[in-house]
């Protein structure tokens, strides 16, 4: 999963780089190549990266529950 990551994250910015570099000799060409490169990295590279990155962890412990939120509040220590 890293590897196939990391190729693709190679190749949506290869894509980019590309697509800009055509882009100022046919600008319609340059557009779409920039156009594809976005969203294969917004709909395929993001959800990859997500997925590998959440990958044995849970949830719970990053939302704000009431039990998280006891946890975090200072305690009251009694002075004497």
């Amino acid at each position: 999963m890293r590897r196939a990551s990391q190729i693709l994250f190679v190749l949506v910015m290869g894509g980019l780089i590309w697509g800009f570099s055509v882009r100022t000799t046919d600008y319609e060409l340059g557009n779409k190549i920039v156009g594809f490169s976005v969203l294969a990295g917004a709909f395929v590279f993001m959800p990859l990266f997500l997925v590998h990155r959440w990958r044995g962890k849970k949830l719970s412990d990053y939302t704000l529950t009431q039990e998280n939120l006891d946890k975090m509040k200072p305690r009251k220590t009694e002075k004497k």
